[in-house]
C-alpha cells in the first residue's frame, strides 16, 4: 500500500471521528446560560474590577468568562462527562478551572493542579468553587500525594513537558510521568487524556514520542492522546 494512501486513510479516520464528535455535541448540548447563573456575579465583578488594567496574560480569562466556558464545554462533552455517573477527575495545568467547573455541574468530584506563578488562577478557581493544589510538574519527579485516586486524569494545552533548557520531553520522561500517574493516582480502569500544544514546526510530538505512546496502547488523533490505566 502506498504511503500516500495510508496517510489518506489516516486523515479520513480522523475526519470521521471529529465529525462524529461535532454531531454528538449537537445532540447532547451543554447550555452556557445555566453555567453562568452558577457564578457569583458580585464576586465576579469585584475580580474583574481588580484586574481591569492588568497586563499579565491570565487577566484575559477573568474579563471574558463566557468565552472560556464555551471553549471548555466541548472538552466536557468529548469526554462524556455530561452523561457519566460521578467520577473523580484530576486536571493537570487547570488554569482558571473552567473545565472542572463545568464537570462539577454534573456531579463529578474534581481537583485541579497548577503552578503558583499566576495568583489570578487561584482566585478564579475560588470563584468557580474548584479545588486546586499548587504544584509544578517537572520531568522525572513524581506528583504529590493527592489524597485519593482518579477515574480520569486530564491535561489540556500541555506546557509542562518542557525541560529547563526548553527542549521537550523524550520517551523516558513520558514513561516516568505516565507510570507515576498509573501507579499512584489512577484508579483501575481509569483513563488518561492528554491534549498537546503544537510546536513551532506544527507537530504535537516527535516521532519517538508518538511511537512510545503507541507502544503503550494509546489512541492518538493529532493533539489528542488517550490511554487506559494499563500502560
Amino acid at each position: 500500500m502506498k504511503l500516500s494512501h495510508k496517510i489518506g486513510k489516516l486523515f479520513s479516520r480522523e475526519a470521521h471521528r471529529r465529525a462524529a464528535r461535532r454531531i454528538d455535541r449537537k445532540l447532547h448540548p451543554i447550555p452556557l446560560a445555566p453555567l453562568l447563573d452558577k457564578i457569583d456575579k458580585v464576586r465576579l465583578r469585584e475580580l474583574q474590577e481588580g484586574h481591569a488594567t492588568a497586563k499579565n496574560y491570565p487577566a484575559k480569562y477573568v474579563r471574558d468568562i463566557p468565552r472560556y466556558l464555551r471553549m471548555n464545554i466541548p472538552r466536557v462533552q468529548d469526554l462524556n462527562l455530561h452523561r457519566l455517573p460521578p467520577q473523580d477527575v484530576l486536571d493537570l495545568g487547570c488554569g482558571g478551572g473552567f473545565f472542572l467547573f463545568i464537570a462539577q455541574q454534573f456531579g463529578h468530584r474534581c481537583l485541579g493542579l497548577d503552578m503558583p506563578d499566576h495568583p489570578l488562577f487561584g482566585e478564579l478557581c475560588d470563584l468557580l468553587g474548584v479545588q486546586r493544589r499548587v504544584w509544578k510538574i517537572q520531568a522525572m519527579e513524581p506528583l504529590p500525594d493527592l489524597g485519593r485516586k482518579f477515574d480520569l486524569i486530564t491535561a489540556f494545552s500541555i506546557g509542562f513537558n518542557r525541560k529547563i533548557d526548553k527542549s521537550l520531553w523524550h520517551p523516558n520522561e513520558w514513561d516516568f510521568f505516565l507510570r507515576d500517574l498509573q501507579d499512584r493516582h489512577l484508579k483501575p480502569r481509569g483513563k488518561i487524556f492528554l491534549a498537546m500544544n503544537p510546536q513551532l514546526d506544527g507537530d504535537y510530538y516527535s516521532d519517538d514520542v508518538r511511537d512510545f505512546f503507541l507502544s503503550r496502547g494509546a489512541e492518538i488523533e493529532r493533539e489528542r492522546v488517550s490511554l487506559l490505566s494499563t500502560l
